[in-house]
């Protein structure tokens, strides 16, 4: 594994560090299970009641969690990136800060262009003939995350990985594989489960 310095540049992660960052992972996936992993009765996206719920915006918007899982995020930018594509809305926070964390330009990607003004997809720069890698908060089919690749290969970039904070996907997943992207994420379904039951 490599870390990112200030400069952009990589360090290959010495044993202990690497000890330290899986212990600080495994302590961020409790705290975001705390306050995001709400018990009740809850109605979901597809009708159903469940007794969960997963509020991912509680993690987005409280400045300390944010810039945890952000210094952790900047360790899976890879070397190379032009531009930093937050998808609207989850991963406008995100990259708001990747952005100011690793110096690398921030993209806001609509769900579809705007249909006045300058009507655009991408907000902040011109994507063209650059790499953008994606930010979203949480993947879960990877729906969004193929539509925004696929609009910005469109205006000529090349997109080939999205950094996400959780990756919510199903095992064994591979629409994004198919879509030649690559999934780097901090937290995943997985370890905030396990975290949750050790936690419980």
């Amino acid at each position: 594994m490599e870390i990112r310095s200030d400069s952009g540049a990589s360090a290959t992660t010495a044993p202990s560090m690497m000890a330290f960052m899986d212990s600080d992972v495994t302590q961020l996936a409790r705290d975001i299970n705390a306050l995001c992993r709400l018990r009740g009765r809850f109605t979901l996206r597809s009708g159903q009641v469940s007794a969960e719920y997963f509020d991912k915006y509680l993690f987005e918007a409280d400045p300390v969690l944010l810039a945890r899982v952000t210094q952790h995020l900047r360790m899976h930018v890879p070397d190379g990136t032009d531009l930093l594509g937050g998808l609207e809305l989850g991963g406008i926070p995100l990259v708001t800060m990747l952005s100011q964390a690793t110096g690398i330009p921030a993209l806001f990607v609509r769900k579809q262009a705007k249909s006045y003004g300058t009507r655009r997809l991408a907000e902040g720069g011109d994507p063209a003939g650059r790499t953008v890698v994606l930010v979203e908060d949480v993947i879960t089919t990877g729906g969004a995350v193929i539509a925004a690749a696929r609009a910005l290969r469109e205006l000529g970039a090349t997109v080939t990985t999205v950094v996400c904070a959780i990756d919510r996907s199903s095992p064994g997943a591979e629409q994004l594989t198919g879509e030649g992207i690559a999934v780097r994420a901090v937290l995943t379904k997985g370890l905030l489960d396990t975290a949750d039951a050790v936690g419980a």
